[in-house]
């Protein structure tokens, strides 16, 4: 698996967990370039089950939230299953207001996401 600048990439079993690490996710490049990785996990590599933990997340752009958006949209295209877990509550309502926590399937830990599968 070839190295990744913005993401730590693991493997529960069959399950692939990300954690992101930047704290704030805001600036054009570093949100392009985690765009570019989060695709390169389900074009490249064939991801098809995805956990996505926030554990050290404390900011999200709009533009972080398209990309989430867009690589959900990727993985039901190639019918997988994407979860998001450990969101801090002040993103989480984000989430609530744009109504994304129904998009997404949001678990409150990691082991709760894996579990899902």
């Amino acid at each position: 698996m070839a190295g990744y600048r913005r993401l730590d990439v693991n493997e529960v079993g069959d399950v692939t967990v990300v954690h992101f690490r930047d704290q704030k996710i805001i600036e054009d490049l570093g949100i392009q370039e985690l765009g570019q990785e989060l695709n390169r996990l389900v074009e490249v590599e064939n991801r098809r089950k995805l956990v996505l933990n926030f554990s050290s997340v404390d900011f999200l752009s709009s533009a972080a939230l398209g990309k989430l958006i867009t690589l959900d949209k990727k993985m039901k295209a190639k019918s997988g299953k994407l979860k998001l877990c450990n969101i801090r509550p002040e993103i989480y309502e984000v989430f609530a207001i744009t109504r994304l926590n129904r998009l997404f399937d949001i678990k409150d830990e990691e082991a709760d996401a894996l579990a899902a599968f």
